[in-house]
């Protein structure tokens, strides 16, 4: 069985996919990592440096670590105010477990990509997987790039590297990271607490989202799949649903007829509009077997759901 890491592991995405991998893998061989001093959970937890290849190195080799999930990121809404920093943290943290994954210290590895590769001469609705890519944020630019570098490395080095890009993430766990899409879990913690709502975004803009369990079934799934039958050697499309604000609103309305939503565009309004409407993860469906199980309205139900368990 495979000793497995996770960098960024108390994020929205890290935060779940631990949760789901303890209940196949053994205690003691599940080991999480990020900036904070300590997990909230119990597992094993390292303190290391993504940025550091001497560290990330010594860490993996003292913990006999084969498999890494890299998912240390600055999203696109938070990126835009410190771009070198995003820059770097995005690239050269990559970098660090590309440069192990072709010393074949690491064996295999998964990174997220996201819709933000995409820009306003992609297409709009059904974006296929391959399509023009102008982004309009550092994080998308860091996405693309990376995209690029680890197609190079799994064909010039054969390293085993493989990549989902990730629509909005709808979680009920962990709080929004900066992202653009972060409007789809704010509303429900406003509604939650009896708060009316102020959305940066305008109430019909309509993006591809993915609830959370999809999204880390999706990770698992693809992990699990044979080398030999992934075509991608970039980064898969996947997709769950697409929604506008506006949708959410309207469900949330439904159960509380007091709450109300207010639409006031920022600067992230311009980066939703460069971004696709849906998307089209054909590639995915066939080569791995894709498939979610949440649509919208289960995804709203859920989500109630869990945040009054909560």
């Amino acid at each position: 069985m495979s000793r497995v890491l996770i960098v960024g592991s108390e994020g929205q995405i890290g935060s779940q996919l631990s949760i789901e991998l303890s209940k196949t893998i053994d205690f003691d061989k599940l080991f999480l990592s990020d900036i904070k001093d300590k997990s909230k959970t119990d597992f094993k937890y390292l303190k290391v440096d993504a940025l550091s290849y001497d560290d990330l190195k010594k860490n993996i080799l003292d913990n006999d670590i084969s498999e890494v999930y890299h998912l240390a990121a600055i999203l696109s809404a938070k990126g835009e105010k410190v771009p070198k920093k995003t820059w770097n943290l995005n690239m050269n943290s990559l970098f660090n477990i590309l440069n192990l994954a072709k010393e074949k210290i690491i064996k295999k590895v998964f990174w997220p990509s996201s819709i933000a590769v995409f820009g306003e001469s992609s297409s709009k609705n059904d974006t296929p997987q391959f399509t023009d890519k102008e982004p309009i944020t550092v994080y998308g630019i860091s996405k693309l790039a990376g995209e690029n570098w680890c197609k190079y490395y799994n064909e010039a080095y054969d390293t085993d590297v493989r990549s989902l890009r990730f629509p909005g993430v709808i979680s009920y766990d962990t709080p929004p990271g900066g992202g653009t899409t972060d409007y789809a879990v704010d509303i429900f913690h406003s509604f939650k607490s009896g708060k009316n709502y102020n959305c940066f975004l305008n109430e019909d803009t309509t993006l591809p989202m993915i609830y959370i369990d999809d999204a880390i079934n999706a990770i698992i799934k693809l992990m699990k799949t044979s080398k030999d039958n992934l075509r991608i050697k970039s980064s898969y499309n996947i997709s769950g649903f697409s929604m506008s604000p506006k949708m959410i609103a309207d469900e949330l309305k439904n159960l509380n007829k007091e709450f109300d939503v207010e639409y006031n565009s920022d600067f992230r309004q311009a980066i939703a509009d460069s971004w696709p409407n849906s998307i089209m993860d054909n590639y995915a469906r066939e080569d791995w077997d894709w498939k979610e199980n949440f649509d919208f309205k289960k995804t709203v139900n859920e989500m109630i759901h869990k945040l009054n368990i909560k």
